[in-house]
């Protein structure tokens, strides 16, 4: 049996740095995904598509690995990073987006990242996984947002 863990997170802010800077980095998934932290191993599958299989977290008793798979598109025009799940690649679906706006002088973003873990334990854990599950994906994509704001020279007041 297995536990579903709904994921849906958003996040809008704006950082110094001018737009262009901030595409190339957010539009190159190796680059954008050495911000993330505990992804043990990120996968190229070709034709935009990658694997991520972050670090096991939890007990030695009872611990979790969220491994999925993403198809990245990207439009440098439209200032979009969109990511779509792949069906059959681990115990995640995943889906989000990058949206950037030039602000003349800074760049605004909107991040927005949604899915479903699926754990293999009892259901009548969940409960206790779920909040746990939902509080150490917010923390990493906190952490994430954190060290993008520093690479991109600080977040604008």
């Amino acid at each position: 049996m297995a536990i579903t863990v709904d994921i849906d997170l958003g996040y809008e802010f704006a950082v110094k740095a001018p737009i262009k800077d901030v595409f190339d980095l957010l539009s190159d998934v190796p680059k954008s995904a050495s911000h993330f932290p505990k992804v043990e191993q990120l996968s190229d599958l070709g034709d935009g598509v990658y694997r991520w299989e972050m670090q096991k977290v939890g007990t030695a008793q009872v611990n979790i690995q969220t491994v999925y798979a993403s198809k990245y598109v990207s439009d440098r025009k439209k200032g979009t990073i969109v990511w779509t799940p792949v069906k059959g690649e681990g115990n995640a679906l995943v889906s989000g987006h990058w949206k950037l706006k030039d602000n003349k002088g800074s760049t605004g973003i909107e991040f927005k990242v949604a899915g479903t873990v699926d754990v293999p334990l009892p259901g009548l854990m969940k409960m206790v996984v779920v909040p746990v599950v939902q509080g150490e994906f917010e923390k990493l994509v906190d952490k994430y947002i954190a060290n993008l704001v520093k690479k991109f020279g600080g977040e604008v007041e």
